[in-house]
């Protein structure tokens, strides 16, 4: 129940520089699983350990946007990153607790586009009454903790080895930001 939430118009499409923000929809599924997939096949970033189908995705994304907004970047028709939040955990106490996630398509990593899709997702998420939000990030994730700390998330927990994926123990660091 996330009635206590407010729900928040989101312009069709946010102009950032040369490229277009805006809200993601079930039919960007493909687009989103074609950034998405090698992260989840290539590195530890994702514990997913298989690739997830276009229908999956657009499951993912259904579920999200019932109370969650998840933004695309797109230059000259191509979704080129994409960020979201979603429930940090499934109790009533954390309902204004947001997990917030973020992912540029290979080749155009250090570009701004995780910056441009979080200035436009964290001034969602506090317009729709979330406290803080945060990130789960895999480690080490030089980029990933840099973007976050540069929007002024702090480093909160450090789980040793809880992951295991390519045959190597992998730890975990869980950033948050007061919104």
């Amino acid at each position: 129940m996330r009635s206590h939430l407010r729900s928040v118009a989101v312009p069709s499409a946010c102009r950032a520089g040369e490229a277009v923000i805006r809200p993601a929809s079930p039919a960007d599924a493909d687009a989103i699983v074609r950034i998405y997939n090698p992260y989840v096949l290539e590195t530890t970033i994702s514990f997913e350990t298989g690739p997830v189908p276009a229908g999956v995705m657009a499951e993912r994304l259904r579920r999200t946007l019932e109370g969650h907004p998840w933004l695309v970047l797109e230059e000259d028709g191509a979704v080129l990153g994409y960020a979201y939040g979603s429930r940090f955990k499934e109790r009533e106490a954390y309902r204004f607790a947001v997990e917030t996630t973020v992912y540029v398509a290979q080749g155009h990593a250090r570009q701004g586009i995780g910056t441009r899709l979080y200035q436009a997702l964290l001034p969602d998420l506090r317009a729709r009454g979330f406290h803080t939000a945060l990130a789960v990030i895999a480690l080490p994730n030089d980029a990933s903790v840099s973007l976050h700390e540069r929007f002024g998330y702090r480093k909160v927990a450090h789980f040793p080895e809880v992951g295991w994926k390519f045959s190597r123990w992998i730890d975990v660091g869980t950033w948050a930001l007061r919104l």
